[in-house]
C-alpha cells in the first residue's frame, strides 16, 4: 500500500517521521533550539530553521493530522501536476506560512518598540537574572513547528481544483464539498488568527500563509498556463 502513494508524498512523509524519532532520541528541548522556526531577528534564529520547521512536530497526533492531510489530499494533487511541480507548491506554501506567522510577530514588536528587531536591552528590565532573561526572550520571538502551513496550501489546492469533491466530515458527521471545506476552514483560521486568544498556541497565521502563497501560486499558473493543471 505504501508504495501506492506518488514518490513525493511518501518522502515527505517518512522525511517527516525521520525527523520526529530524532527528535525523541536527542530530546525534545534540544531539537526544538536546533530546528524550528523562531523570529529572524532573534538571538535563537539560525537560517536553516526555515526549512527544517516543516519537519518537526510538537506530537505524535500533530504530526498524524498533518499527514494524514498530506496522504489524502496530496497524493491526488502530485498525480495530477506530477513530482517536481508538487514539491515546489508544498515547499512554497510552507515557506509562506512561515513569513507571515513570522511577520506578525514582527507588526507585534514594532508596536510596542517601534522596531521591527528590538534589542534585549529594550525587552529585559534592568537587574533580571540572565536565565530569566533567556526564558522571557524565547517566549517573546516563539517557535514554530509543523508542516501545518504547507498542508493548508495543499488543502487550498485540492478546494480549487477539485471543488465539488464530496468530502465527509468527523463533526458533525456531514458531506461537504471541497470548495466550502476550504473556506469555512479558511475563514475559522482567519478569526481565530485574530482573536489570538491566550491559551491558544496554534500559529494560525502560519496557516493562513500557506493559503495565501498557494493560492498566489495557483492563479500564477492558471495565467501562464490558462489552467491550474
Amino acid at each position: 500500500m505504501f508504495q501506492n502513494i506518488p514518490v513525493v508524498v511518501r518522502n515527505l512523509i517518512i522525511i517527516n517521521v525521520l525527523f520526529f524519532l530524532a527528535s525523541m532520541q536527542i530530546g525534545e528541548e534540544q531539537a526544538i533550539t536546533w530546528f524550528a522556526g523562531t523570529y529572524p531577528g532573534s538571538p535563537f534564529f539560525r537560517p536553516w530553521q526555515i526549512i527544517t520547521h516543516m519537519f518537526m512536530h510538537g506530537g505524535l497526533m500533530h504530526l498524524f493530522f498533518n499527514m494524514f492531510a498530506l496522504y489524502m489530499f496530496g497524493g491526488q494533487l502530485e498525480r495530477v501536476w506530477g513530482p517536481k511541480r508538487f514539491l515546489n507548491y508544498y515547499i512554497i506554501s510552507g515557506l509562506g506560512g512561515f513569513f507571515l506567522h513570522e511577520l506578525f510577530i514582527g507588526l507585534e514588536f514594532y508596536s510596542a518598540f517601534q522596531t521591527f528587531f528590538p534589542s534585549r536591552e529594550m525587552m529585559i528590565p534592568m537587574g533580571m537574572s540572565d536565565l530569566r532573561a533567556v526564558q522571557v526572550q524565547e517566549f517573546a520571538f516563539g517557535r514554530v513547528v509543523g508542516a501545518s502551513g504547507a498542508v493548508f496550501g495543499i488543502l487550498l489546492a485540492f478546494g480549487m481544483l477539485f471543488p465539488n469533491t464530496k468530502l465527509m466530515l468527523l463533526f458533525p458527521p456531514i458531506p461537504i464539498k471541497a470548495k466550502y471545506f476550504v473556506m469555512g476552514y479558511g475563514l475559522i483560521e482567519l478569526s481565530l488568527a485574530f482573536q489570538n486568544g491566550s491559551g491558544d498556541n496554534v500559529a494560525h497565521f502560519a496557516h493562513l500563509g500557506g493559503m495565501l502563497f498557494g493560492y498566489v501560486m495557483l492563479k500564477r499558473w492558471q495565467k501562464d498556463r490558462g489552467t491550474f493543471y
